[in-house]
């Protein structure tokens, strides 16, 4: 059996592998190195409605990486979001402890993601 952390792990390397194929991997390095300490300044719904809002290809990578990943991991809340705007609403309205259920589980990846988009793995 593997732990949540190795999942997280092994989710976030497909994704970042698969950005910087996309994205300049410098301005994904440099995005995601603040992606964390924005979420906790300024909250979790208001920080990814303003990656939305910026539409920046590191931005929208990020917020793809993220809705991908909590799609899968609170189907019941996300299973159903097609578009940014679901998933955002959905967001809006759920209940605080499952908020705040999302946001940890949005932390702990983005930890792996940011290490990930540093690292040189080509």
């Amino acid at each position: 059996m593997r732990t949540m952390a190795q999942k997280r792990a092994e989710y976030a390397l497909r994704e970042v592998l698969e950005a910087k194929s996309k994205v300049d991997p410098e301005k994904l390095s440099s995005f995601s190195a603040g992606a964390p300490s924005m979420l906790l300044q300024n909250g979790f719904g208001q920080t990814l409605a303003f990656w939305l809002a910026k539409g920046r290809s590191e931005h929208m990578a990020i917020f793809d990486i993220l809705a991908r990943w909590l799609k899968q991991t609170d189907i019941k809340h996300f299973g159903e979001c097609r578009q940014p705007k679901d998933f955002i609403h959905k967001l809006s309205t759920m209940e605080q402890q499952e908020y705040l259920k999302n946001q940890n589980e949005t932390l702990a990846l983005l930890e792996w993601v940011k290490r990930f988009a540093n690292a040189d793995l080509s």
